[in-house]
This record gives structure tokens, sequence and C-alpha cells, in this order.
């Protein structure tokens, strides 16, 4: 699935774009279908917080779980994969919040014993573009270890807090057509600004570990992961046996 080249590129960079679509076009209407529906009965919660929607809705196995995604992912962490996470994330027209610079690892840190070996697939479900708050990177920033957090106002941004002194002139836009996708290393640093277009951006982020990662049940409560391909070596429970 990945030239030679293209994985050195995510070992040096912490990201790799993926043009070809990974479902086909049915595929994608109906994970889309089954977003629609996620967004309508979000009740109070903003469009940007539908967290692990997999685990009451197991249609989306069929997707998180399908080798098509896993067939991107394995070259990167190794043939023994589990699902670990899974959101829909969507900034609306005019009113999608910023997201703050930040590593996604920051956010596990004690639930799992390490975080080197985590990816996130980002599955565009509309067009995602600079003007409608795409991602966007620091390339190489997932080798630079711990960054300092600072606060910043919840109205405006997605998250409390903030990674501080970001170099912006360096970042890379993840522009994407609906079906392509983007892979990033749990530890890169990244975020998006906000949506000020007149077009919705929405995305499935999937995320996955190599099963050398172990996750720390007394931190994860009612947290269930998946064993996605291979064999467990970290000694986990999962949901599917």
């Amino acid at each position: 699935m990945w030239s030679r080249e293209s994985i050195e590129q995510y070992r040096q960079d912490g990201y790799l774009i993926r043009r070809e679509p990974i479902f086909d076009a049915k595929q994608m209407v109906r994970l889309t279908e089954i977003f629609e529906e996620h967004l309508a009965n979000r009740g109070a919660k903003r469009a940007d917080e539908l967290d692990t929607p997999h685990f009451a809705d197991h249609r989306l196995l069929e997707f998180l779980l399908s080798d098509r995604v896993l067939d991107l992912v394995e070259p990167l962490i190794g043939p023994n994969i589990a699902l670990w996470s899974s959101h829909f994330i969507a900034k609306e027209a005019y009113q999608g919040r910023r997201t703050p610079w930040h590593e996604d690892s920051a956010y596990w840190q004690g639930r799992v014993d390490r975080v080197d070996q985590i990816v996130t697939v980002w599955l565009a479900l509309d067009a995602s573009t600079r003007e409608n708050g795409c991602m966007r990177v620091i390339p190489g920033s997932h080798r630079g270890g711990h960054y300092v957090y600072g606060p910043v106002d919840t109205e405006q941004n997605t998250f409390t807090t903030e990674i501080q002194n970001v170099d912006e002139a360096r970042a890379v836009y993840f522009e994407l057509q609906p079906g392509q996708c983007s892979l990033h290393d749990a530890r890169i640093i990244h975020g998006a600004l906000a949506n000020q277009s007149d077009h919705r951006r929405a995305g499935y982020t999937m995320r996955y570990m190599a099963t050398t990662t172990h996750v720390i049940a007394e931190a994860n409560p009612n947290f269930p992961i998946w064993l996605a391909r291979g064999r467990d070596l970290a000694g986990n429970t999962y949901a599917n046996g």
C-alpha cells in the first residue's frame, strides 16, 4: 500500500496523505449516512464532540476493521493491530471551532504504557480545505519530545489547552476530497483553524495501535478495544475475544 519512500517519509515527517479513496462509492454513502444519523441525534453535544460512536453503533466496525484501512496502517505500526478509538468530527459552516495545536498522545498519558506506535487515519466525509478548517501539522514534531501547553478559550476552541510557541510558518495543510485520507503519528503537533466558510467540514478519525501497547484497564473504564489484525502482545482484553 505504501512505497519504501512513503514509509520513510512517515518516519521522518510523522504523516502521509492517501489520495486514492479507501472505500468504494457505496461504502462512502453508507458511512456518511451513519454519520448524519449521529449528527442529527447528538442532543446537547457539539458537532465536533461525537467521540467513540462505534461503542454503541457496531455498524461502524465494518469500516474500522476493514482490510482496506488496516492495509494502510500495517506498514506503519506492524501486523498486530488493535482498534483504539474513533471520532466523528464536524466543523459546521461559520460555526466550527478552532482546534488548538496539540498532540493526541498528550491526552492518552497514563491510559497506555507507550504512545510511539499509535496512528490516526483521518477520513474526509466532506471536502476539507483551508477555508473550512482542514487539519494542519508541523512536520517532524513527533520526534520533538514533550511540549508545553497553556490555557485557551473553550468557546472558540475544541480543547482547553494548546501547545505554546508553535512556528505556524512550518505548517502543512491537509486538503482532502471526500474519500481521501491522511495518516498521522499520535505524537505529531497538529490542529485546525475555525471554519469561516459556508461549507461544512466533516471527517471520521480511526485510531489504531500496535498490540505491543498495553492499555491500562483501570484508567480506561468502559472503554473497549478491538483486536483488528494479528495477535495480542501486551496482555490486553478485547471486545471481540
